[in-house]
């Protein structure tokens, strides 16, 4: 006789959601930092919960403990850690002043966030793994944190500020729905052996985010946020030249 197939367990990986909860409750906490007016600590919350994000995935393959809910509770934890609570705080530190067009900014980057997330889950099984097609949704958030906290830290306010922050909030939100590709650095190996050089240049990372964490972490954001401009150039110039070849074959 065969055996009855058991039915599917209905419980819940608990390490992997536990960290996805974390992510969730530091964009939350950075939605209330906003709007009490504790700015530092809200873009330091989501800071933390791009870290947390980071790693709830990983820990999720490492230990084998990848699920559909899992997926979907992470996307879910992602639009308001990365959508709803930068443009949260983006718009309590200046982007209110500008009245209506502060508020049509934060609203832009909010639904950006929220197609890139949705246009993500859905090309997820078929994109390529070595791209994100867009800024992600972690990057831009640390990209507009990044930027608030450094006015912050350096006393910068003003118009300047503001309008500066109103040019990072519309960019980052266009950025994750273009089709600009950036490296999503899955395929980078935390558990195999590295040159003794790698250790050195992240001790000197680690050396300057101590000394200076907004200007550093801010700098850091632009840096990706160009590269992926530049990858995106490289790419298209590498399949014109293939084309090329290809046509004089």
């Amino acid at each position: 006789m065969k055996q009855a197939k058991k039915p599917p367990s209905k419980g819940l990986y608990l390490l992997p959601n536990l960290l996805t909860t974390s992510a969730l409750f530091a964009g939350f906490y950075a939605i209330t930092g906003a709007v009490n007016g504790h700015f530092e600590m809200a873009v330091i919350a989501i800071f933390i919960a791009m870290v947390l994000d980071g790693l709830d995935g990983r820990v999720a393959r490492m230990t084998n403990t990848q699920s559909e809910f899992g997926a979907q509770y992470d996307s879910l934890a992602d639009l308001v850690s990365f959508g709803i609570a930068p443009a949260a705080v983006a718009y309590a530190w200046g982007l209110s002043s500008l009245g209506k067009l502060g508020w049509m900014a934060a609203f832009v980057y909010a639904t950006c966030g929220a197609l890139r997330l949705a246009r993500f889950n859905v090309q997820h099984n078929t994109a390529d793994k070595r791209y994100f097609q867009g800024l992600a949704s972690p990057a831009a958030a640390a990209l507009l944190a990044g930027y608030i906290w450094a006015m912050e830290d350096n006393q910068i306010s003003g118009p300047v500020a503001v309008y500066g922050l109103l040019f990072v909030t519309t960019m980052t939100g266009f950025l994750m729905v273009s089709n600009i590709r950036y490296h999503s650095f899955k395929e980078l190996n935390f558990t195999g052996k590295v040159p003794f050089v790698f250790s050195v240049v992240v001790m000197l990372v680690l050396a300057l985010v101590y000394v200076a964490p907004p200007l550093v972490l801010f700098a850091v954001c632009l840096l990706y946020v160009g590269s992926g401009i530049v990858l995106t150039l490289s790419l298209l110039r590498r399949r014109r030249r293939e084309k090329k070849v290809g046509g004089s074959e």
